[in-house]
């Protein structure tokens, strides 16, 4: 159940100290994400030229020293957002982008480094995915896909176990006339796996014609139950976990705000608030 702003979250978002007011305001601005927006993707050029060895040998030094810059550019940002929830710091480490945020900057001091460049280059380019945490839509996206991961799972293990009895089927009618496609479980596994896209569905149905029509039942049910069925369920699960991950961003950002937000909450947000505070009464009594 939401909690309604009181009186008295306010006055504490009032009594903070002029430096967490000006990080706050910093850290929420579109000037500043813009800008941190902009160096994630010239380190992200850089580490894209550093794969050309003409370019390493004549300006090796200098690219080094940007990406020496971009750092210094995130430890800045990472001290701005931290100091933005003034005494209240875990209130930071509660959202899973700022801890990721926090790791990968953090990783370019670990001892021995610098000195190991295969590890090096994964820290430079690990600070690149940051750009996720700066795009609300990717951020939704991101979160879909791991939401959607267990469902996505079962469908694989139903999809596997499919595969696995229309290919028995398949290698019991064809393995003497098509041996290439159907002579053992694994060829026939692979042939149908091929088949999910349909693009090869015509030729197939050809090939099993050649043996007997009644083959087209073999091919028209695989296709309903695993192109078509599959699938569906596939984007249902996408769909949901979508939902759920919009959900989970909207009361994100809400806790931000509360967190370390503007200094005043409006009679819209409050409205807001208590509709969704009713919603979720509604949402409960309707489950009893």
């Amino acid at each position: 159940m939401r909690r309604t702003p009181s009186t008295d979250d306010i006055e504490a978002h009032d009594s903070r100290s002029p430096l967490v007011r000006a990080c706050a305001t910093i850290a929420d601005s579109l000037v500043f994400n813009v800008a941190i927006f902009a160096v994630i993707l010239a380190n992200a050029v850089v580490l894209g030229l550093e794969t050309y060895p003409n370019i390493v040998r004549d300006a090796g030094d200098e690219l080094d020293v940007l990406n020496d810059v971009f750092l210094g550019i995130f430890v800045v940002e990472l001290v701005i957002r931290l100091t933005a929830f003034g005494s209240r710091p875990g209130g930071f480490f509660r959202s899973g982008w700022n801890v990721f945020d926090f790791v990968v900057v953090i990783a370019a001091f670990l001892p021995g480094l610098r000195e190991n460049s295969t590890l090096l280059r994964i820290a430079r380019l690990a600070r690149v995915l940051r750009i996720v945490r700066l795009l609300p839509d990717l951020r939704v996206l991101v979160t879909a896909i791991g939401r959607s991961l267990p469902g996505v799972a079962s469908l694989a293990v139903l999809a596997i176990v499919t595969l696995f009895v229309y290919g028995m089927i398949g290698w019991t009618i064809f393995d003497d006339h098509a041996p290439e496609q159907y002579g053992t479980i694994g060829n026939a596994m692979l042939t149908l796996f091929v088949m999910l896209s349909l693009e090869n569905l015509p030729d197939n149905i050809e090939l099993g014609r050649a043996l007997s029509d009644w083959t087209i039942l073999y091919f028209v049910s695989y296709a309903l139950v695993a192109a078509f069925l599959l699938f569906n369920i596939l984007i249902g699960v996408v769909i949901n976990s979508l939902e759920e991950a919009r959900a989970i961003e909207h009361a994100r950002e809400r806790a931000d705000q509360l967190e370390h937000g503007g200094d005043e909450i409006t009679l819209q947000e409050r409205i807001t608030t208590l509709r969704d505070a009713l919603d979720d009464l509604a949402a409960d009594l309707r489950k009893r």
